[in-house]
């Protein structure tokens, strides 16, 4: 079976083109050539911009005949399909849980919560909803996966601020006192990249049980800011003192970015059941493990 990957060689794509290629199937990898790429004979790789030129698509697509099309990055989701079903029986396609807006139930199923105030995530989650229907009219089969926030080795994992910052990795292991919003009991669910893409290789081998379905993916349980500020302090062997001040203090003065304090904000808790019970989803890591994963790789890359 001829499988392409759009995002193969980051931190999901990398985990997932791996388990392909153990159950031999034929992967092709469309990427910019920024990330390293996998030192494997038998993946075909493709270089492109992820850009709207259609005529490009379509020559790639035409050339690689995939099967099966996974579009991790969904950033041209609409012109990817389009100008992949010709070849394609399915169409798997990545999205996150931020997309159903902030949560009104914990765990939080896969349905629209409130609207979602990212406006990039707010129009690919009208894109998946509008493929979504268009391949069941059109004998395609759909799927998508909504992961939380992605952890684990091969990426700076989220830090106490609501960033990706070395730096405030840095602090963290020196043990420097955090701000955050009290009272501190917000959900955090960190999930490993390779728990991640186990969602879409189960997708691949279960056609039928995955069609037309839109799966959540993520821990068994998540964790609370506190836990989670905690956790880096035993990770880091060292206690990071927490600087509780109120939500209005925080998000207005000291951390007015709405994508990185949303993460103490919002509930990040997905239920997972549907894709347990479907695909037998059962993911390998829990939050802890996870972030721990993470640090001991910044540590290899002499990153902290």
């Amino acid at each position: 079976m001829r499988i392409c990957v759009i995002g193969g060689t980051g931190h999901i794509g990398k985990n997932l083109v791996k388990m392909l290629l153990e159950e031999k199937f034929e992967v092709s990898i469309i990427s910019r050539g920024i990330n390293p790429l996998p030192e494997n004979k038998k993946i075909k790789f493709f270089k492109k911009m992820y850009d709207d030129n259609e005529t490009e698509w379509q020559k790639l697509f035409e050339e690689i005949k995939p099967e099966k099309i996974i579009d991790i990055l969904g950033t041209y989701a609409p012109i990817v399909y389009e100008k992949g079903k010709k070849f394609c029986n399915h169409f798997i396609l990545c999205g996150s849980i931020w997309m159903f807006g902030e949560p009104q139930k914990v765990p939080t199923p896969e349905e629209t919560q409130s609207e979602c105030p990212f406006s990039g995530y707010k129009k690919r989650y009208l894109e998946m909803q509008q493929i979504k229907i268009k391949a069941k009219q059109e004998g395609i089969r759909f799927t998508a996966i909504m992961p939380p926030n992605i952890c684990g080795p091969g990426k700076i994992p989220l830090d106490c601020y609501g960033k990706r910052d070395i730096e405030n990795h840095k602090k963290h292991k020196k043990g420097e006192p955090v701000p955050l919003p009290e009272p501190g009991q917000t959900l955090i669910g960190p999930c490993d990249a390779e728990d991640v893409a186990q969602g879409f290789f189960l997708s691949v081998l279960q056609p039928e049980n995955s069609a037309d379905e839109i799966f959540n993916v993520g821990t068994e349980y998540a964790i609370t800011v506190k836990k989670f500020v905690e956790t880096y302090g035993e990770i880091y062997k060292t206690k990071i003192p927490i600087n509780w001040i109120s939500w209005n203090q925080y998000s207005e003065k000291l951390n007015p970015d709405l994508g990185a304090n949303t993460h103490f904000k919002w509930n990040m808790c997905p239920d997972i059941s549907k894709i347990s019970k479907k695909l037998g989803y059962k993911p390998k890591y829990t939050p802890e493990e996870t972030l721990e994963r993470a640090v001991k790789w910044m540590e290899e890359k002499n990153l902290i």
